[in-house]
Order: C-alpha cells, then sequence, then structure tokens
C-alpha cells in the first residue's frame, strides 16, 4: 500500500520515521512519500520537502513567510491528488496538516482513488484552539494519540473515539538506553567535553525563533556555576553558523558552551541538570532522569502571561507536568521567564542530595508508569494495515 506523511519539525520526523519502519513490518510491500527530515529519508521512500522549509512559528515568522507556506500546501495537496496514496499519515503539526486532512477527505467524494486520513500524534486542542474538534471529526478517519490524558479528553468531552498507541518517546529513550554502552570518560572525550565537570544541558528549541528568544539567557544562567560546563544541543535543522552566531559573542569561545549537534539523547544521558525549552524535549528530558527548569520567553512577557490565563485550557505547559497532572518541574514562561528565576530553579536542582531534586525525580517515575510500556509506532502501524486491508 501507499501512504503519504507529512511531518514538520525534528520530533515529528523522528515518530514518523519510527511509524514508517513499523509499517514496513506489517506490510512489506509499503511505499513511501512524505513531507519530513533525514530520519524519515533514512527509513525509505520519496522525500518530496524538507520541514526545514515548513517549520515556521509565532505570528510574525508566519506571516512574513506566509506565501512559502502556503505555496507548500498547493505543492503537497497536488501531489497527494497525483499520487493517489491509501493512506494520508499527519504527525502533529496541526495549522498545516488540518487543511491537508481538509483537502484528502475532499478527495474520498470524488471519482479520485480516495485516501484514509489517519492523525498520528493528536493536535494539542486541548490546551488552545478547541473549535479544530470540528475539523478533526469531519476530516479525520482515525486518530492516534501518544499522551494518556487525551482519551477523556476526546472521548468523554467531546465523543470522539480515539486509540491511545503509548508514547513514542518513552520507547526511543528505552531504546536507547539498552543500546548504549558509552560511558561519561567516553562521551566527554568523543565531544570535547571535561570529563571531571558534571554538564548543565541546554535544550532551548529546534526552531530558529525559539532558540532565538531561549538561548542567550539560559547561557547567562548556566555560566552563574562555573563548577560545571555546560553543553548545547544542537537540534538535527539548525546550522552550525546560526548557533555560532550566540556562541561567539562578545569574543567568547565555543569551549564555554560546547555545541553537540545530533546526539541529543546522548547528551541527556550524560547530563547532571538541563534547561529545557516546552515541547517533547521536557519529556525527553525527563524520562533519562535529568532534573529540569522549563523556560520559555515570549515577546510582551506581561501580557502573554495574562493572555495565557485567558486563552489556554491548561493548567501546565510542559508534558512532564500535563501528564503528571501536577507541578514536577517548574515552568518558567512569560512573565515568569527572568534570569534570577531561571538561575534560582537552577541552583537547588543541583545538589546530588537535594530534596527538590529527589521529588523530580519521583516525579519523574510516575510520569513513566502513567505513560505504560506499549510500543506506540508498532501498535499504530497494526491498527493502521489492518483497517486499510479489511477497507
Amino acid at each position: 500500500m501507499k501512504y503519504y506523511l507529512i511531518a514538520g519539525e525534528a520530533s515529528g520526523d523522528l515518530h514518523a520515521s519510527h511509524l514508517m519502519l513499523a509499517l514496513r513490518k506489517h506490510d512489506p510491500e509499503a511505499q513511501f512519500r512524505f513531507y519530513g527530515g533525514d530520519q524519515m529519508a533514512a527509513a525509505g521512500g520519496t522525500l518530496v520537502k524538507h520541514y526545514r522549509e515548513l517549520a515556521y512559528m509565532g505570528f510574525v515568522p508566519v506571516l512574513l513567510h506566509l506565501p512559502t507556506i502556503l505555496r507548500n500546501m498547493r505543492q503537497a495537496k497536488q501531489d497527494i491528488r497525483d499520487w493517489q496514496p491509501d493512506a494520508v499519515i499527519l504527525v502533529d503539526y496541526p495549522g498545516f496538516n488540518l487543511s491537508i486532512a481538509k483537502y484528502a477527505k475532499k478527495l474520498q467524494t470524488s471519482n479520485l482513488k480516495s485516501p484514509q486520513v489517519y492523525y498520528y500524534i493528536a493536535p494539542k486542542i486541548w490546551a488552545w484552539k478547541e473549535y479544530r474538534i470540528k475539523n478533526i471529526k469531519r476530516d479525520v478517519d482515525e486518530l492516534f494519540s501518544i499522551l494518556p490524558f487525551e482519551v477523556e479528553f476526546f472521548e468523554q468531552k467531546h465523543h470522539y473515539p480515539i486509540h491511545y498507541v503509548g508514547n513514542p518517546t518513552q520507547a526511543e529513550v528505552a531504546q536507547f538506553k539498552k543500546d548504549c554502552n558509552e560511558d561519561f570518560q567516553q562521551f566527554c572525550h568523543r565531544k570535547g567535553l571535561n570529563p571531571k565537570k558534571k554538564i548543565i544541558a541546554l535544550l532551548a528549541g529546534s526552531r530558529r525563533q525559539e532558540i532565538k528568544d531561549n538561548l542567550p539567557a539560559m547561557m547567562r544562567v548556566a555560566r552563574q556555576f562555573p563548577d560545571y560546563q555546560i553543553a548545547l544541543a544542537g537540534a538535527p535543522a539548525i546550522d552550525d553558523q546560526f548557533y555560532a552566531s550566540f556562541l561567539l559573542k562578545n569574543d567568547e569561545t565555543l569551549s564555554q558552551v560546547r555545541l553537540v549537534k545530533n546526539d541529543t539523547y546522548a547528551l541527556l544521558s550524560h547530563a547532571h541538570a538541563a534547561l529545557v525549552t516546552s515541547g517533547t524535549a521536557t519529556l525527553e528530558t525527563a524520562l533519562f532522569g535529568v532534573p529540569q527548569v522549563v523556560c520559555y520567553e515570549t515577546p510582551l512577557p506581561r501580557l502573554m502571561g495574562w493572555l495565557r490565563k485567558k486563552i489556554l485550557k491548561v493548567k501546565y505547559i510542559s508534558l512532564v507536568n500535563l501528564i503528571a497532572d501536577r507541578e514536577v518541574v517548574r515552568e518558567l514562561v512569560a512573565d515568569t521567564f527572568t534570569e534570577e528565576n531561571i538561575a534560582d530553579g537552577l541552583s537547588v536542582l543541583l545538589p546530588p542530595d537535594s530534596p527538590q531534586r529527589r521529588q523530580m525525580l519521583q516525579g519523574y517515575d510516575e510520569v513513566r508508569r502513567r505513560l505504560g510500556n506499549e510500543v506506540a509506532p508498532d501498535n499504530a502501524a497494526r491498527i493502521m494495515v489492518g483497517m486499510l486491508s479489511h477497507k
């Protein structure tokens, strides 16, 4: 069967690549075309467009690149029409993908071969834009969730049945831990780090705007703790020159903040603590057992802090706290994002025997239990192939 996938960022690329491998296991004749990234390309098939051409966030960047976004959308729709896949699989990225879902659904009423519309990694409409449930009910044939609390939201609140298939990040981290046999000394030697100093990891996001907003303050805070060395996790789609524009300012040298490119899991497996922007990275950090402070700067912080309380439907922004349904990690967002607050949050996590560190690690155990041990891509692939075969 033929599968057309669309992932719009690094985490989606990773999750979609594992889904593709699982689909091929259940459907050896599987063919793939996709908007995605290097991970999906490595899994096989035809890369139509790289997600780095799609990953715009924030009102102003989206507005400035609107012609490009609309052109990419038109090209995706035409490509789906021409290729006539059995299934269109959408991976998160709702602003773009819900438009694709609407188009693919219309094809089901045409004389062309009609694809089934599967959404893998449900849009986070429980946080905001809850009105999108109407689009999902209308345009998505099957919704696959990776967060356990989404079942109640979709099924009980909105009477829309979904599949909770487990969390792919849980399985990916577990597999990495199983396969990795590199100790701290070896990792430091490979990355040019000091094996005598513990590591504060910085995970500043996967998009340029996120990095621009968050990284400078994160670096300034981390440098307040000279007994530790600082390692920055480099996102796959961001070139080294962009990072260098931050790391080399004011005649500083890269030795003060070491860039660790395309090796975030290895970095987290050896980090002592971390400063992390919101997103999948907060869950990855928790699953590696690294105490963290979640920090996310926004423009007009006071206004955004007020809007957050009025617009967001949830109490938390980090996946860790959302899954636990309580504050496990400290969140410093908008008006609470200050260097003083970040430094305070980090300082209490650094002593190995601090109560704050111990309580956070216990909270991580609770998160793991709630996620369960299901293998998400395999479960989703089995359901998708079964439905397509039956159809």
